[in-house]
This record gives structure tokens, sequence and C-alpha cells, in this order.
């Protein structure tokens, strides 16, 4: 009798456990990287897009995105992001006044999935060419 009442009392705390699990939200982003290419210091603002879809369970709240430096800056959403619905992280990089050359900046996004942290990065090439040389095309010798 006794191992009867311990393992109706097993079962009541794994039926308790399991019904009180918490059910998250889950962020999915198409891409975790994007690669803004080589462009001049004479335009020195690019901006880009991550696309990013609640697969999880719950509504999506993103609570702060934190950037790497004051020369990026992050646009996104305020209102809740159901389950199945999408959102987008609008950056947008600044290079005015800084060193031409390779960058490589990340975005830190805060939400209340159980993975409260997640990360997305952008990265390119800022040259000291002037625009107009850029567009240029390679003259080939015959």
């Amino acid at each position: 009798m006794r191992k009867i009442k311990v393992a109706i009392i097993l079962m009541a705390c794994m039926l308790a456990l399991t019904a009180s699990a918490k059910k998250y939200p889950v962020i999915k982003f198409a891409k975790t990287t994007i690669d803004l290419g080589l462009f001049s210091q004479d335009d020195p603002v690019q901006t880009c897009v991550f696309k990013f879809t609640n697969v999880g369970k719950e509504k999506l709240v993103i609570n702060y995105v934190h950037t790497a430096c004051g020369c990026t800056v992050a646009e996104y959403p305020k209102d809740y992001i159901s389950p199945g619905a999408s959102g987008e992280i609008k950056v947008t990089y600044d290079g005015t006044g800084k060193i031409p050359g390779k960058f490589k900046k990340y975005i830190q996004i805060f939400s209340n999935c159980k993975d409260d942290l997640a990360r997305v990065f952008i990265q390119g090439e800022m040259s000291e060419l002037p625009k107009e040389l850029m567009k240029r095309k390679p003259v080939v010798a015959d």
C-alpha cells in the first residue's frame, strides 16, 4: 500500500511540473550577420534590416537593443510579436569621422525569450576612395 501512495505522489508531482512548465517566445533571425560590403567614406552611412520570426508559443517582447558603439543605431518594434509573426530590426552604421578599413559590430537584443540575449552582427569595409572612383570599372589592357 505504501508503494502505491509513493507512486501516486510521484505521478502527481510530475504532472504538476509538466503543467507548470513555462512556454517562451523564440526569436529566429533569417540572418545573424549582414555584410554591408565595400563603401566609400564619402557615403559613410549604411543601413540594413535584420528580419526575424517568433517561432515560439508566446508573445515576443523586445525589451532593449544595445549596439557595440555610438556609430551604430538600431530601431526595433516596441509592440508584441505574436507566435508565428515576423518583425524587423533596422540597423544604421555611421562611419563619419571613423578611420577607413574593415569593421565588425555586434547588436545585442534583450527580450522575454528563455535565452533573453540574442546577438546579430554587421560587417563591412569603408574605403578612402571617393564614391566616383569606386564605381568605375577597371581598365583591361589588350
